[in-house]
């Protein structure tokens, strides 16, 4: 690896232990990284670190080669507004929109800019128990040896004690209904301690909805502790994609026409298309 993008990783190393709170903190929320490599890393002694170890934290701590520029669209507005309310005033919400909207985008460059931002991608195999330790990890807490029970009093004492923490549970679709009956316990025990948003395309509403018709255990009161409401995003605008083509080196009307006609209002799919442009 070159030693430009060391030294980039370097820094952005450096900030995310910042925000972080301590190196110890940090290493305990990068899998495979012990807190004497990061400190190695931070005091420029890389002689014995391998180029592996160099890509696993800049892979987590959000580092790419790939030069992107963020544009602040509608929906990152939006969301960024949204974020900061639930975190400023302790609120519970439901945000949803399209796959390739910049939700995570948006909940991303959040996290990176803000401290006592906890963010989880959600995955579908999850338990309890994954749960709560990738939530112990994300704010940089050492699980290990930990039981169920004592996982979850470690998050709600910690967090109580926190000034303005949120948790977000970006595509919380995917969460089982074991875990999404979790988020139940957890708005129990934070009330007013913290925020939490849940983030996912519109098959989390219609889900809720269609439990809430069936009766399902929880439903009701997971609706409840939403505010009985989903926030629905307004999806991508052809003004979003010429900005982001501009903001991204593209400025020719026709070529930017031809981004805004391929790209089925997918963020993900626009920056594939300017990708292929700039390269090709």
């Amino acid at each position: 690896m070159e030693k430009f993008a060391k030294e980039q990783i370097r820094e952005a190393l450096a900030m995310y232990c910042e925000h972080k709170g301590s190196q110890n903190k940090a290493a305990n929320s990068l899998k495979g990284v012990s807190s004497a490599v990061i400190s190695k890393l931070l005091n420029g002694d890389w002689d014995l670190i391998a180029d592996e170890m160099w890509r696993n934290i800049g892979a987590q701590i959000g580092y790419s080669l790939d030069e992107w520029a963020v544009v602040s669209t509608r929906d990152f507005q939006l969301m960024t507004m949204l974020l900061q309310d639930a975190q400023k005033y302790s609120n519970v919400l439901a945000v949803v929109g399209d796959a390739g909207s910049g939700k995570s985008l948006a909940i991303r460059e959040y996290s990176n800019s803000n401290k006592r931002v906890f963010n989880l991608c959600c995955n579908e195999y999850w338990n309890r128990k994954m749960f709560m330790q990738e939530l112990l990890s994300a704010m940089g807490r050492d699980y290990s040896g930990y039981t169920v029970g004592e996982m979850m009093g470690e998050i709600v004492s910690k967090l109580k004690i926190m000034e303005n923490p949120i948790i977000v549970m970006d595509e919380a679709d995917k969460l089982s209904d074991n875990v999404l009956y979790f988020f139940i316990s957890l708005y129990n025990k934070l009330e007013g301690h913290c925020g939490i948003m849940l983030c996912a395309t519109d098959h989390l509403e219609k889900r809720i909805k269609r439990g809430l018709k069936l009766n399902k255990k929880g439903y009701k009161e997971i609706y409840s502790r939403i505010g009985r409401r989903f926030i629905q995003l307004q999806g991508v605008s052809s003004r979003d994609i010429a900005e982001v083509c501009m903001a991204n080196g593209i400025s020719d009307s026709k070529i930017i026409k031809e981004v805004v006609e391929d790209s089925e209002w997918d963020l993900r799919r626009v920056r594939r298309k300017i990708h292929a442009i700039k390269n090709l």
